[in-house]
């Protein structure tokens, strides 16, 4: 009897296991525009002169530190309230070199991840890059794709356009990480780079009609800009036909007036993931379920000039030990 007692007891736990392993249903993915996340030493020709201890920050290895730590808390708690495991992946942008990541996923709070980098041509030496969970997100190719010049202006560059493919809960999901543009650059700029990425797309779409694809990046343009409509972003789901794209951070600024960064009192959201229809209308599989924008009071100064906007690394030339001048945003994926 007690053997027959301890043969059921491990039956059950064994059973248990297999229904909390397979019962897992939310997934999350993310991006963050990690503003300015430069080591301390210089790198060849790139113009990286302000974040150097003798620069106009005086960007020293304190300082460095301190970015490293706060940016590992916000990335690591990011989803987590509704997914334990965090997001399978989360792009971001303006990380100098394949140093500074490695450098980020050694903080304690994102050890998990890993990341997908290639150095780009960016004057500066910003690049888009994507951190992964390889226990949730298997990457099966990648590549940069650099973006041609608008009408020969080389000063308003697109960084490279990065493509990771991989399996995620068991199917084939692609991303393109964008860092499109200033508002230094007129809109055709930006136009500009929405064509190169519909292309991109087109040409995966091509291979793959049921490709569970999603776009995302600082595309320092709004979701009803010019660019995102090039880009074929619909703001309801009915609108999308074969081929574009859902984008629900259309009604998250227009809506609800919540944006990821604030200019002269005004929200904008240029942080955006938009996803292709066959991830929003997925009748089996990982299917669109919800979006929000990371605001936790941490995030946010709390008083002086910038009183309201997110808590950035600098006011001005002031070191602030703030996060980014843009908030992260995420979307959940059902399956």
């Amino acid at each position: 009897m007690k053997k027959l007692l301890i043969l059921f007891s491990f039956l059950l736990c064994i059973t248990t296991l297999g229904a909390q392993n397979t019962e897992r249903e939310l997934y999350s993915v993310a991006f963050y525009n990690l503003e300015n996340l430069f080591d301390t030493i210089h790198d060849v020709g790139k113009n990286d002169y302000e974040f150097l201890p003798d620069g106009s920050y005086q960007w020293t290895a304190k300082k460095y530190e301190a970015k490293l730590k706060n940016l590992a808390k916000v990335l690591g708690s990011l989803s987590r309230d509704l997914v334990p495991e965090g997001p399978a992946f989360i792009g971001v942008a303006e990380v100098e070199n394949r140093n500074v990541l490695t450098d980020l996923v050694k903080q304690p709070a994102i050890s998990n991840y890993e990341f997908v980098h290639y150095e780009g041509p960016d004057k500066r030496g910003i690049d888009c890059a994507l951190l992964y969970d390889p226990k949730q997100f298997s990457i099966t190719d990648s590549k940069l794709v650099l973006s041609t010049p608008f009408q020969g202006d080389t000063v308003h560059l697109t960084r490279g356009f990065l493509i990771v493919d991989g399996q995620l809960a068991g199917e084939r999901v692609c991303v393109i990480v964008n860092h499109w543009p200033s508002r230094g650059a007129q809109s055709p700029v930006r136009v500009h780079a929405a064509k190169q990425v519909k292309a991109l797309k087109d040409s995966l779409m091509r291979e793959d009609k049921k490709l569970k694809l999603i776009v995302m990046g600082d595309m320092n343009d709004d979701p009803m800009d010019e660019s995102m409509q090039e880009l074929g972003a619909r703001k309801y789901p009915k609108q999308v036909k074969k081929g574009e794209f859902f984008n629900p951070w259309w009604e998250t600024l227009e809506d609800k007036g919540v944006g990821t960064l604030l200019y002269r009192g005004k929200w904008n959201l240029f942080d955006q993931i938009v996803i292709s229809k066959p991830l929003l209308k997925a009748k089996k599989g990982l299917r669109y379920d919800h979006n929000e924008v990371f605001i936790r009071d941490y995030l946010i100064q709390q008083d002086g000039k910038y009183k309201g906007s997110p808590l950035r690394t600098h006011g001005g030339r002031t070191w602030l030990n703030g996060y980014s001048d843009h908030l992260p945003t995420i979307i959940y994926l059902r399956k």
